[in-house]
């Protein structure tokens, strides 16, 4: 499990390590550009039910963990559908992995 320690919160933000990797290249790319943005979520299982939101901004400290020493081999079309909806008026939302159907 990677997470996500954002401000001055004292409670953690905990996502699946993949999802975390991806949502970081995205992260990253936007708060380079100085770009303010919201990233919202499903709650995992074992946390209380519903979703939350934050509000993300370059001024604000962020910190990313990972429990696994190793990178993943990062998915591009993943992080190009994070992408997308980073840009849009709703901020970025946590998309389920977007995987290529086999060719038949």
């Amino acid at each position: 499990m990677g997470t996500l320690f954002y401000g001055s919160r004292a409670d953690p933000i905990h996502i699946e390590e993949r999802a975390l990797a991806h949502l970081k290249v995205v992260i990253a790319t936007k708060l380079r550009r100085q770009e303010s943005f919201t990233l919202s979520w499903r709650h995992s299982n074992g946390d209380v039910g519903g979703r939350s939101t934050i509000w993300l901004h370059p001024s604000i400290p962020l910190r990313f963990t990972f429990d696994e020493s190793e990178p993943p081999q990062l998915n591009p079309k993943w992080i190009e559908a994070l992408a997308q909806s980073a840009s849009s008026t709703g901020g970025i939302t946590l998309v389920d992995e977007v995987i290529d159907a086999p060719v038949d």
